[in-house]
């Protein structure tokens, strides 16, 4: 019978705050930024006024001349009217293409191109200061959510225009369109229908369906990412008070926190890692936290532990969502207060029965194993159509019915599988670089962050960053690593000058070929 209502509870973006204000009209959005699109509505919103602006959003942008199955690029400045403006977009038959505010004029240029001629949203800033000249010439319109130019359609500086009613586009048609993490290069654009984001949607309101009580849901998630859209429909269609974050700032999400006391917190790995020191704040701003659920990556132990720590409920639970822009979430686990000191954190879970399967592929005959790990591939209605504009390289990743994710791993006899490594990452004869990380976070409390990458004539090296950027002790150090395999001296770096991408996931070869290029500088 769950299962049965969930799966008649659909997404459908361009209405989905429409029908969450029909059931809970004053229910609170709290932001801890101000809406470029409409600042004067101020941090406190209800769903309702959030609904009038979508549906007002929409029809400007029918005014400006977007149409039913044009394709619109969101390319602004970091803010939760990026996913607004998807759902405006969405509400006129039109598809939303979000790109990272983080990525530079020249990979978005590129992506405009093979988006084909699309319209662009954007604002001063990115026009003024980071997107190329050319991107007029290539785009059907240059539409302007904040700010002015003269070659741009400032859509608040339109006159009153008709609402236009809602265009329900087919549920196989595309309905988003988002870029995978741009981890290996320029990212892929990844093209999502109606019966994708749904079957996405399924598994994770099936879980969330224990959340009994309404409680305030306090969201960090990048605002181009799908997860956020199917995070926002469990979200608002069940009444919860929802809280939004723009950044992962620690004092920052510490105030929101101490003022509005969430029991459901969600966010990205690195951003829970780096929220470990809320833990020490006399407000206790985790306390009342009873879930917390991280996608996007597996997580590291200590990171669990001490956010289970930090909540002061008898039974507080982190829930691990692994999966992929491409498929959506295909397994979990969960953790309680009571897991053993030596869990495994490489495990990320099992499948979810009846809507997701996963197999590990040998490399070489061999059965897959911790130390010979196999390609992982998984089965799930979650996939996307295609990437936009490199059909080839979607059918490259496709297996028959299976697609391959690029990491590597194993499966126990009991089935949970467990990720070791991704393909591209793997440093030959060095082991699971994850699992040494987890090692070495779980022994030296100063670190935030470690990542282990190819040396460029010797042993990996271990780039690290410390609380407060404060010295390395290498004493302690070595002593942390001397059960692992042979690595380089360590790099110290600021976590800020980590190549990052939208979902805060470090970019490894990119942070390789800095490190090269800062040891050259050096010489």
């Amino acid at each position: 019978m769950l299962l049965q209502r969930v799966a008649n509870r659909g997404i459908r973006l361009g209405t989905l705050f429409e029908r969450a204000a029909a059931r809970h009209p004053t229910n609170d959005i709290t932001l801890d930024h101000d809406l470029d699109i409409a600042p004067e509505l101020g941090r406190r919103l209800t769903v309702g006024t959030v609904a009038d602006l979508i549906a007002d959003l929409a029809s400007r942008l029918h005014a400006s001349g977007v149409r039913p199955t044009d394709r619109v690029v969101v390319f602004k400045s970091n803010n939760f009217d990026v996913t607004l403006a998807a759902c405006a977009i969405a509400r006129i038959g039109a598809v939303p293409v979000l790109l990272s505010p983080a990525l530079d004029g020249a990979t978005v240029l590129q992506l405009i191109h093979r988006a084909g001629r699309p319209y662009l949203l954007t604002d001063q800033a990115k026009l003024d200061h980071e997107l190329p000249e050319s991107v007029f010439a290539d785009s059907a319109g240059v539409l302007l959510a904040a700010g002015d130019h003269p070659r741009a359609t400032a859509l608040r500086a339109l006159p009153e225009v008709p609402q236009i009613a809602p265009i329900t586009m087919p549920p196989e048609h595309p309905t988003l369109v988002t870029h995978t993490s741009g981890t290996t290069g320029v990212p892929k654009l990844a093209v999502h229908t109606g019966h994708t984001l749904q079957a996405r949607y399924r598994p994770q309101a099936t879980v969330a369906a224990m959340v009994r009580q309404r409680v305030p849901v306090a969201i960090h998630v990048s605002f181009v990412h799908s997860r956020l859209f199917t995070a926002l429909a469990i979200t608002l269609l069940r009444g919860f008070p929802l809280l939004v974050l723009a950044d992962d700032d620690p004092d920052r999400a510490a105030d929101l926190f101490a003022a509005h006391r969430p029991g459901v917190l969600e966010t990205h790995p690195n951003s829970f890692l780096r929220w470990e020191r809320l833990i020490d704040d006399p407000r206790r701003p985790l306390a009342t936290v009873r879930y917390f659920s991280s996608t996007f990556d597996a997580i590291h132990p200590r990171t669990v532990r001490r956010m289970l720590t930090a909540s002061a409920h008898p039974r507080p639970i982190f829930g691990q969502l692994y999966g992929q822009s491409e498929v959506g979430p295909v397994a979990a686990r969960a953790f309680t207060i009571h897991r053993p000191e030596d869990a495994d954190g490489r495990c990320v879970g099992m499948p979810f029965p009846g809507m997701t399967d996963l197999r590990v592929v040998s490399r070489d005959g061999r059965r897959p194993t911790a130390m010979n790990p196999g390609y992982i591939e998984v089965r799930t209605d979650g996939r996307i159509l295609t990437y936009l504009g490199e059909q080839q390289r979607y059918d490259n990743q496709r297996q028959g019915s299976w697609w391959r994710m690029g990491d590597l791993g194993y499966r126990t006899r009991l089935g949970c599988l467990h990720l070791l490594d991704r393909e591209v990452d793997e440093i030959d004869g060095f082991g699971s670089t994850l699992a040494a990380e987890d090692t070495l976070l779980d022994r030296l409390d100063e670190l935030i962050e470690v990542i282990i990458i190819p040396g460029p004539d010797g042993p990996p090296v271990p780039v690290v960053c410390t609380v407060d950027d404060r010295p390395l002790d290498l004493t302690r150090w070595a002593s942390a690593a001397s059960t692992l395999p042979p690595m380089a001296a360590p790099a110290q770096w600021r976590l800020a000058d980590l190549p990052q991408t939208a979902t805060t996931k470090i970019k490894r070869l990119d942070l390789a070929k800095r490190l090269v290029e800062r040891g050259s500088a050096a010489e």
